[in-house]
């Protein structure tokens, strides 16, 4: 399956884009994509529900916004430097255990949605990242179980404002937290459209050049490795997200001097299986 949420930012509604590309409501199903959805049984009831009722729903109508697939979860854990050719890009080390940092869940926003630019802002910059979604709840599992408590994947983009994660010192959160710096979507397919995760090309663009073009089979730590790795640390939720990484071609790295977004470029990206999104870089508010 594969699950939208569309309609006004902070009042969207479930929904369905169905094989053949047609996005229905499913609000009759009575749920939204939240913790107690993941946590209790939604996907299989929504998968009945939508064999037995998705044939007469409602058809969304063309241009209809989508929001973010998943309701606000309870966080979104990010990986930094988990494919090599990034890390050699920023010149980091690579690293010998998941770099992990946290993403203020105030900025998810929906995958078509304008990148507001922050108050202050100098160096924003973009990163194609597959996203995992908890299904169930974690708790110090094996790899060999990681698979149990996923419940999909998405497209997300890891914005980041670098003066901010670099340059004021303390953690890099400050610089990957503002409002519209997490833009998810267009929809969470579950682990049966996405049957090889490892396997998947991913690409960027600004202003229709290309920056960024690899696998997810570049990463360092795959996505067993890190369910298993932050499950020993922390709980994690159904509903949560896992953010894994980006590969090259981030602005930070442009040789010889880094390059970033600016008011009205445009962001394209994409992954194998998991749609495309489009993001306009806007003024500060």
């Amino acid at each position: 399956m594969k699950l939208i949420r569309f309609g006004d930012p902070g009042r969207e509604k479930p929904g369905l884009q169905l094989e053949d590309g047609t996005r229905i409501d499913a609000s009759a199903f009575g749920s939204d994509y939240d913790e107690a959805f993941f946590g209790g049984g939604g996907l299989s009831r929504l998968r009945e529900w939508s064999a037995a009722n998705a044939a007469r729903a409602p058809r969304l109508a063309p241009g209809t916004r989508l929001g973010p697939p998943v309701a606000r979860p309870s966080k979104i854990v990010c990986i930094g430097l988990n494919y090599r050719d990034h890390a050699a890009e920023t010149g980091a080390e690579i690293p010998r255990e998941p770099v992990i940092f946290f993403k203020a869940t105030s900025s998810l926003v929906g995958p078509d949605d304008d990148l507001v630019t922050p108050r202050g802002a100098e160096k924003v910059d973009w990163e194609v990242e597959l996203a995992v979604v908890i299904g169930a709840r974690a708790a110090y599992v094996s790899k060999e179980e990681a698979a149990r408590h996923v419940a999909g994947y998405a497209l997300h983009n890891d914005y980041s404002e670098r003066s901010f994660q670099l340059e004021h010192g303390g953690q890099w959160s400050k610089g990957k937290s503002a409002d519209t710096f997490a833009p998810l979507g267009p929809f969470l397919a579950t682990p049966g459209e996405i049957p090889q995760p490892q396997a998947l090309g991913m690409w960027l663009t600004v202003n229709g050049e290309s920056r960024q073009k690899s696998s997810t089979a570049n990463m360092i730590f795959d996505v067993p490795t890190l369910v298993s790795y932050l499950s020993q640390f922390m709980s994690l939720l159904p509903g949560d997200v896992i953010s894994t990484g980006t590969p090259a071609g981030v602005g930070l790295g442009i040789k010889p001097e880094p390059k970033y977004l600016r008011v009205g470029d445009v962001v394209e990206l994409g992954i194998e299986g998991l749609g495309r999104s489009r993001q306009r870089v806007a003024p500060s508010r």
